[in-house]
Order: structure tokens, then sequence, then C-alpha cells
């Protein structure tokens, strides 16, 4: 009940084709993320669930994220090949996730992408983040360098401060018919928009969270009308994902989020963190079941708001600073 396959499970859950066989995975590696990874065990001890009465997904206790800022969340005799780091000033306490596998990685990173997309090398991938030399450490960054190596492409790069250059090479594929993303952190892509009003019209754009450094706070909503504006776009486009977890999200053009099947969201209750709200529309806490996070943890209750409609979610905001105290009361 609490030992398995660990490369097996590895296979396993990219053959994910059932809600059936999706729930069966998620208890074998609840089961043996109890056993294994000590600090979700004492977790799952303090709320005194008992582990061999948990027979769905709706009752395996989600773990607070911000536990991977405090404590170094990895099985047991598992090594690791690297340590992701989330983003913040050099006074925040940041979040590290410990990896185990950096192909495993990135194969989830391929796997989630042509899910949503074609296959990586249809196009040219345009990143407007930090470049991965002088900042190795983000899992977003390392998913945006392993894009664009992947892609192929001689004009797939990072553009962070290189805005002519970029609308030199979006003008390229333009001509040459080669489907192109840009994939950006909001205030650089809205840095780019304010500066550069260009007809992206035919291409793809992803944002990927990020106004932290941006003395003016936009909404969703109006941060999507300037740059549907500025670039003269129908749709913007979103990916969803952490540094706690190995697997991405996209929003399609309504601004709902898909999961891979191997990932899935469930909405808590507000009021009571351990309830999982099943009906749809429901405005709740994010908990997230990610499958690729075998030797960490892949059941986390994050400090995001949001609803699901159906398989799609949608991401209302940050919860306020007195209802994630109330989670983390839990802890």
């Amino acid at each position: 009940m609490f030992d398995m396959d660990l490369n097996k499970f590895k296979e396993d859950i990219f053959k994910i084709n059932s809600t059936n066989e999706f729930n069966k995975l998620s208890l074998e590696l609840f089961y043996f993320q109890y056993k294994h990874n000590k600090h979700y065990k004492e977790f799952v001890d303090l709320l005194g669930v008992e582990v061999k009465d948990v027979k769905s997904i709706n009752e395996i206790p989600f773990f607070p994220i911000e536990l991977f800022k405090e404590k170094k969340i990895l099985c047991q005799g598992i090594s690791y090949e690297k340590i992701f780091h989330s983003s913040g000033t050099t006074t925040d306490k940041k979040s590290k996730h410990y990896i185990e596998s950096i192909k495993f990685y990135e194969k989830s990173i391929r796997r989630s992408f042509e899910i949503e997309f074609k296959k990586i090398k249809s196009y040219s991938i345009f990143c407007l983040t930090p470049e991965y030399k002088t900042n190795n450490k983000s899992s977003l960054i390392h998913m945006c360098n392993y894009l664009i190596k992947e892609s192929g492409c001689t004009n797939s790069g990072f553009y962070y401060n290189k805005y002519e250059k970029l609308i030199e090479k979006i003008e390229i594929s333009k001509r040459k018919n080669k489907p192109f993303i840009i994939i950006g952190l909001s205030f650089l892509l809205l840095d780019f928009a304010i500066k550069h009003k260009i007809n992206l019209n035919g291409g793809i754009v992803l944002e990927t969270g990020g106004m932290k450094k941006e003395n003016v706070e936009y909404t969703k909503d109006e941060l999507y009308e300037i740059l549907r504006d500025r670039f003269s776009i129908k749709n913007i486009g979103s990916e969803y994902s952490m540094t706690e977890l190995l697997s991405q999200s996209y929003s399609n053009k309504k601004g709902k989020f898909h999961s891979p099947p191997w990932k899935k969201i469930l909405i808590r209750n507000i009021n009571n963190p351990l309830k999982i709200v099943n009906k749809n529309n429901i405005t709740g806490g994010i908990n997230i079941i990610d499958l690729a996070n075998i030797h960490s943890c892949a059941f986390i209750a994050t400090n995001d708001l949001g609803k699901k409609q159906g398989e799609y979610y949608q991401v209302l905001g940050r919860m306020n600073n007195s209802l994630i105290r109330g989670c983390n009361n839990l802890i």
C-alpha cells in the first residue's frame, strides 16, 4: 500500500486517459508520500487523518504551499539534481523545490505544452523573461530555455530589454508564415506593449503572471485589455504553474485554464479549508494535484483563489492575508 515502483509511476502518469486512472494513481502516490515524506506525514498526522480511511482524492489532505519556504520537501532516500527557487526580494523567504530529475521535469514541460499546442518545433519561441544564464534557479526560466532549445529555430530566444530585436524576429516569422509564441512575465509584456504598438495577429501571447516589479497595479482584465489593444490581437493566453509544481496549465481563448491529464485542480471551501467544493462556479482556494511531483509533494493547497467550470477553471487572484493565515493555522 505504501511502496511503489517510482520509475513505472513516472511512465504511468503520462498514460492517464480516464478519471479512474487519475484517482487510482493519486491515491497510490498519497500513500507513498505519507510514508516517505516526513513533513507531509507530520502535517497529515497533525490533522488527525486516518490514512487507511482515505479512499478518494477529495479526502486527501493538501499541504500548505507556504511550507515549501520553511522545510525541505523531499521524500526520504531521494537524491536531487537541482533546486528551483521562487522569485521575490532579497529579504523575502523563498520557496525551494528539490528536483530529482531535470529530464523528467522537461518531459512534463513538453507533454503539457504539446497537449495544448502543436509540436514545439512548429513555433518560434520568444521569451520576455530574464535570460537563463542570469537566473538558472527559476523553474519558469528553465521552462523557457527548454522550449527555446527544443524549437530548433535560430530566431527563438530571450528578448528581455531587446525589444527592437524582438520586433525584427517577429517580422521574420510573419514573412515566413512561421507560427510564433511570445511567453512573458506580465510586467514585461506590459512594458513592451506600452513602448511598441505592433500587430501580433496570427501569433500567440502567453503571460505567466508576475506584476511584482510594476508600481501600478492592474487587474488581469485591465492588463489583457491593454495587451489586446497594443498588440492588435483578439486573445491573450496564460500559463499557470509555480515553483512548487512540475506541470503547467494553459488558458484557452476564453481565459479558462485546462490541465494535462496528470494534473487536477480542486476548489476548497474558503471557510473550511479541509472541505472540497464539488460544484461549478463557486469561488474558493485552489488545491492542486500534480502527479509529476512524485519526489516532493503532489498535493498542494495554494494561496490562489479560483473556481471550476467543468474540466476548466479560472484563477481569480491571490487570497488576502487573513484567508492565508486561516489556512496556515492548520499547520
